[in-house]
């Protein structure tokens, strides 16, 4: 066990020549220097009574080799967020020598937007959950993307309870998000060249064949006799299939390749989509579209239209909802997209489990376009209170 002797004074002394006095004062601010770097497991002090040791709080020597053993950096803090212990990962974190680091401010490390997160954070440290995302400030100038947790400590008789925190690296988990959100974009962008091709295939090629069988089958019923009444009817049945079956078939072209997305812009395509979808489905559909100041990235508004297309998607299929309210708007870094239906909602967490297709490929669908953007997904649902679908989708 490493240990510092102190001498308690027992009385008067007279004075002390002043080579001695600087000696033992170098040897006190030794014996501090190995405290705060956590060199000294035990102080011993010698009185009237005998030596006496006092264990350093925080000093058992197995707990002390689990935390320098870390690969997160384990730090100890005063409610003014003082440190009072560090452990070396953390300095190599840092890039700041441990005994610089220990009974420095947290907050030397930190950007002003993430010093007031870290506030926020404290205040609600006995919770569970008490996590963020902030950038460490290394002292050769780099910076380094962490996740603070923290969580209260005994008072063990203290007025203030000191607060625990674990710092962990998240570089490594930010390269594969930047990964896999390539990962992401590769896959967005094959599917978007696929429904294309299928697109143009239906409408070049499908939809020009129905149309000639159209024109084939009206013709027939024409030619035919009067007297052949069931005959003529039957043909005008076919025409009328022919005819829905065509119109279907062009529908699924349009929406697959919303090639009036790039020439009349995101409302226009958002209010068309809406009222074919009420007309269709005889639900009752509000869409409140705020003025857009400018044309956004082609990739923001195909986003937007597939996330609104797989939710009403959803609606029709699910929700049997009777009313759905979409509300959209555009400020200056970020554009919203919140759709509600008041169906009879579901479980998110279990929906793919109660319920066939919900929570499976389309809602996996939603995250990915929302991502591919850079963007986040929330959605809200309970059963029989509705769903709530949020789109968030930063322009800078």
């Amino acid at each position: 066990m490493n240990t510092a002797r102190s001498q308690r004074s027992s009385g008067p002394k007279p004075p002390r020549k002043t080579a001695e006095l600087r000696v033992r004062l170098a040897e006190a601010e030794e014996t501090l220097r190995a405290i705060r770097s956590g060199e000294v497991d035990a102080v011993m002090v010698a009185g009237k009574r005998g030596d006496r040791v006092f264990t350093l709080k925080g000093a058992e020597h197995a707990y002390r080799t689990l935390i320098e053993s870390m690969n997160e950096g384990a730090l100890e803090l005063t409610p003014d967020k003082t440190i009072l212990y560090a452990n070396e990962c953390f300095a190599r974190m840092v890039k700041h020598p441990l005994e610089k680091v220990i009974g420095s401010s947290f907050r030397r490390f930190l950007s002003a937007a993430d010093r007031t997160m870290l506030r926020r954070l404290l205040k609600r440290a006995d919770k569970s959950g008490s996590k963020i995302q902030v950038t460490i400030n290394a002292g050769d100038g780099s910076k380094m993307p962490a996740q603070v947790s923290v969580g209260p400590l005994p008072k063990n008789g203290f007025k203030h309870a000191a607060v625990g925190m674990v710092v962990t690296d998240m570089t490594d988990a930010r390269r594969n998000e930047e990964l896999l959100r390539a990962l992401t974009r590769r896959v967005v962008q094959a599917q978007e060249e696929e429904r294309g091709r299928v697109a143009f295939e239906l409408h070049d090629n499908i939809t020009q064949l129905l149309c000639a069988v159209v024109f084939k089958s009206q013709a027939l019923a024409d030619n035919l006799p009067g007297r052949n009444g069931s005959s003529k009817r039957e043909a005008i049945e076919l025409r009328e299939m022919l005819g829905k079956t065509a119109n279907e078939v062009e529908r699924i072209s349009a929406n697959l390749g919303p090639s009036l997305l790039d020439n009349l812009g995101l409302v226009t395509v958002l209010r068309a989509a809406r009222t074919e979808f009420a007309g269709r489905t005889g639900l009752l559909v509000r869409l409140t579209c705020s003025r857009l100041v400018a044309r956004m990235p082609a990739e923001i508004e195909l986003a937007l239209y597939r996330i609104f297309q797989e939710a009403l998607r959803n609606v029709e299929k699910h929700a049997r909802a009777r009313h759905v309210t979409v509300f959209f708007r555009q400020q200056d870094s970020f554009v919203q997209m919140v759709i509600n239906d008041d169906g009879v909602g579901f479980d998110p967490d279990h929906g793919s489990v109660r319920r066939k297709g919900i929570g499976g490929l389309g809602l996996l669908s939603m995250h990915e376009r929302a991502t591919y953007v850079g963007g986040s997904l929330r959605i809200e649902s309970n059963r029989r209170a509705g769903t709530q679908v949020e789109l968030r989708i930063p322009l800078a």
